[in-house]
């Protein structure tokens, strides 16, 4: 596979028969994916519910009385986190692009700026990512584990966490009902 024939970006979309509890029922903003490399993803769907308060280690030290969401985004280093970015227009210079208004980011500053009383309104904190080694998702998807679509912002940012993955194979006009796939995985 070259750069050309990547994958990335895209929707991964979990089927219905994917059983690892990981990924059931699961959309997965792919990111990156070569043939060297392997892929990178996170979980868009996965809110991670806690009970307590959270605490967020910045230097120097940051509080806030809001509640900040953070989402699953995969079970590969949960104790790092990324923030997803969506924008209009050129993005800021803070982060890596993933679609023209899709950007991802490890910066403190963006991260502080979560934490503001009035937040930047496209971001999402999501801890952990969804990797795959170089030709693993080259098996799944040969091994019908997913489907594929286009990357649709509006899906990340304005459904329902616990509709998006039904929504979005809607849009590829299946129905989640009716899906079939090979035997032997997960």
């Amino acid at each position: 596979m070259t750069a050309t024939s990547s994958l990335a970006p895209a929707f991964l979309l979990s089927m219905p028969q994917l059983v690892d509890p990981n990924f059931n029922r699961t959309v997965v903003l792919l990111c990156r994916h070569t043939e060297k490399d392997g892929a990178f993803g996170v979980v868009v769907n996965r809110p991670l519910m806690t009970t307590g308060r959270i605490t967020v280690n910045l230097d120097p030290p940051a509080s806030t009385d809001r509640e900040l969401q953070l989402w699953v985004g995969g079970p590969v280093e949960p104790q790092r986190s990324w923030i997803l970015i969506g924008h209009d227009g050129e993005p800021d210079d803070i982060g890596t692009p993933i679609t023209d208004n899709l950007s991802h980011s490890t910066s403190p500053d963006l991260l502080r700026r979560m934490l503001d009383p009035d937040p930047q309104p496209l971001a999402r904190l999501i801890v952990g990512y969804s990797g795959w080694a170089p030709g693993q998702l080259e098996a799944e998807l040969s091994a019908s584990a997913w489907l594929v679509s286009d990357v649709d912002r509006d899906l990340i940012f304005s459904t329902p966490s616990d509709r998006m993955w039904e929504t979005a194979i809607r849009r590829l006009g299946a129905d989640p009902a009716t899906l079939q796939m090979s035997r032997g995985v997960h």
